[in-house]
């Protein structure tokens, strides 16, 4: 198993997180289905890593690396309305990530609490005793603003903004009463 390597798209990852995070503090009404898809994204590298030399596996990166690129395009479109210098900050993290330079340390993954945190994120990570559907979880994440990703097959992580993460966390502690 690969997963501890750490592939330019991760870094791309973590940068468009953060890139993200800035434009919603700065206002901006950005789609949640970008926060969808970079949680898509973030699982299919997972997958990639584990296995880096299966087809599938490499077809679904190709994939990311296509949905990552759709995003920093979309992004961007934002976040050209605050001036030549801020898209220049994020191009420039974006270019030195894509030649293999760590922009942004990743979070110890000795300590299960900060697993994969992008950063500006809070997170929250849940386990669940039975399966959700996917579909239902997608709702939550969209609903809640949050980026919501399976760590295990029944372990949750939920990126977002502090208030958004604990309404994530109270919708899906109601799946317990069922």
């Amino acid at each position: 198993m690969s997963e501890d390597i750490d592939l330019p798209i991760d870094q791309t990852w973590l940068i468009l997180v953060e890139l993200l995070t800035d434009l919603k503090k700065k206002g901006v009404d950005i789609p949640s289905i970008l926060n969808r898809d970079l949680s898509l994204v973030k699982s299919s590298v997972g997958f990639y890593k584990k296995d880096m030399t299966h087809p599938d596996m490499i077809r679904e990166f190709d994939r990311a690396n296509i949905t990552i690129t759709e995003i920093q395009d979309k992004l961007f479109t934002f976040a050209f309305d605050f001036g030549n210098g801020y898209v220049k900050l994020w191009s420039d993290k974006l270019r030195r990530a894509n030649l293999g330079e760590t922009v942004y340390e990743k979070p110890d993954s000795s300590s299960k609490f900060l697993s994969n945190a992008p950063p500006g994120f809070s997170f929250g990570r849940i386990h669940l005793k039975k399966p959700i559907s996917e579909d239902r979880i997608q709702e939550i994440a969209e609903y809640d603003n949050l980026i919501i990703e399976f760590d295990e097959d029944n372990v949750l992580a939920l990126y977002g903004d502090k208030i958004n993460v604990q309404r994530g966390l109270k919708e899906l502690a109601t799946f317990f009463d069922e």
